[in-house]
């Protein structure tokens, strides 16, 4: 895998993370527990999101 592509593929591996927890908390968790997980992965998706945009450095 060449070396540019590997940030991106973590990223979309954040987001999807994020996609699965914050779906679980909305559906499969009540009260309180369910909506700290839903910002849990809303979090990761937008910290994955920020990250797809981050110029990589080149070493």
């Amino acid at each position: 895998m060449a070396e540019s592509n590997r940030g991106s593929l973590t990223s979309w591996i954040v987001i999807g993370l994020g996609v699965i927890v914050a779906a679980v908390g909305w559906l499969f968790v009540a009260g309180v527990w369910g909506a700290g997980l839903v910002g849990f992965g809303l979090a990761h998706i937008v910290l994955g999101i920020i990250d797809l945009f981050r110029p990589t450095v080149k070493t």
